[in-house]
């Protein structure tokens, strides 16, 4: 099924995504691990009903080599055994970031202690950055009914560079 608008489609679209892509690719080339990048925007994305970028990080975790049954429980990393701390801390500031307007006062200190525990400040900005950014990503999937399905995993880096 075609989304019902592809943003793309004009300069002022492609001009918007190339910069909104730019911004991705500084966040991938920040040292973060590739599979927890994934897993944040994975996690953000399920909460956001987001098929299409579900389906995407779920096949890009896969493509690098996370077990299933990694990629099955960041549905519910709390109720698991098999995510590190610091790759709770980081789930969690994706939730309570993604989920503002339900928290009421966005993220909560412990959760900020957690990722300050765990990460140098260049982490938490490509962090902030990408919790962010995936909102915006979801966002705009989900506004385009952009389904999920289709995705092809190294697809991003394709066009990214």
């Amino acid at each position: 099924m075609e989304p019902r608008f592809n943003l793309n489609a004009n300069d002022l679209g492609a001009k918007l995504g190339k910069r909104f892509a730019n911004t991705s690719v500084a966040i991938m080339q920040s040292g973060l691990p590739k599979s927890l990048i994934e897993m944040v925007e994975l996690r953000a994305s399920q909460i956001n009903g987001c098929g299409y970028c579900v389906d995407a990080h779920t096949k890009e975790l896969a493509a690098a080599g996370e077990p299933a049954v990694r990629i099955n429980l960041v549905a519910a990393w709390r109720e698991s055994t098999v995510f590190t701390e610091a790759e709770q801390a980081a789930l969690a500031l994706a939730e309570e970031g993604t989920r503002m307007a339900d928290a009421n006062h966005g993220v909560s200190d412990r959760t900020w202690e957690l990722v300050r525990k765990h990460y140098d400040d260049e982490q938490i900005t490509a962090l902030v950055y990408l919790v962010a950014m995936i909102n915006a990503a979801n966002r705009l999937a989900v506004i385009t009914e952009t389904k999920g399905g289709s995705y092809q995993a190294g697809a991003f880096e394709a066009i990214a560079n």
